[in-house]
């Protein structure tokens, strides 16, 4: 793989300061990430900007809060640019934004328009999924509707979220061919709980669990992905972060 990044998010509690976000990219930076997504702490591009800098890690990619990207679209690529980050980027929108159809398809409109005005500035807006969007509206999931009716909207993909919400994700990957620069690797692990709920999946670092990683990626290649992010909702939760994201690179580096 031509290098290999990871969303930020996945260490959040360690990059509430500048400090704390310098320390954590030259760890990654030492551990063999070579590019990093913001997302997890307050956005500060001036911030981004001195951290890049001095480790010599490109933020490539950004989570920025839905109002900015509507509202102040303008402001908002000029930050980007202080870092040189041309993809602007969206966590999700609401569940029960999602869940209302006539909502749902009002503010994927408005994400639409916010995603021309940054196309025809030389930016790219990118929509991350979890499995909320694998939601129907009139027999169609809202995934689908945004692919079909929302030609300015790039995609974030998530593997964990797509397989979560019932997706077929190398066919997924095949039909958002020249729209998913940016893809998640997550993995979507078995396990089980005691009591009455037995068994959940649950997030794990990449090649611990049941998705097809290899065959995944070779999708995503051929449909135009640039960008590989570990990402691991979990991690900070767990007794051991660093020891986390250490096992995903470890694995991407031997098999993709």
């Amino acid at each position: 793989m031509n290098g290999i990044g990871i969303n930020l998010y996945t260490l959040h509690k360690f990059i509430g300061t500048e400090e704390g976000l310098l320390e954590t990219a030259l760890r990654l930076k030492g551990l063999g990430y070579t590019y990093l997504q913001y997302s997890g702490a307050a956005f500060d591009a001036e911030r981004i900007k001195r951290v890049s800098d001095a480790s010599g890690m490109p933020f490539v990619l950004t989570h920025v809060p839905l109002d900015r990207i509507i509202e102040d679209t303008d402001k908002l690529m000029e930050e980007h640019a202080l870092f040189g980050c041309k993809n602007i980027g969206l966590g999700s929108l609401a569940t029960s934004v999602l869940a209302d159809e006539y909502a749902a398809k009002t503010k994927i409109e408005e994400l639409n328009l916010a995603g021309e005005r940054m196309a025809k500035a030389g930016f790219a807006f990118f929509y991350h999924n979890h499995h909320k969007e694998f939601m129907r509206h009139g027999g169609k999931t809202i995934y689908d509707y945004m692919i079909e009716n929302a030609p300015y909207i790039n995609f974030t993909f998530d593997t964990y979220w797509a397989q979560f919400g019932g997706a077929d994700v190398v066919e997924l990957l095949r039909k958002l061919e020249g729209r998913v620069e940016c893809v998640h690797l997550k993995d979507y692990k078995v396990v089980f709980e005691e009591g009455d709920a037995g068994c959940k999946p649950v997030f794990a670092p990449v090649g611990e669990g049941n998705l097809n990683f290899p065959e995944i990626v070779k999708a995503a290649r051929s449909s135009g992905a640039k960008y590989f992010f570990v990402e691991q909702d979990n991690a900070c939760i767990l007794p051991d972060p660093w020891g986390e994201v250490t096992k995903s690179v470890n694995y991407i580096k031997e098999k993709l």
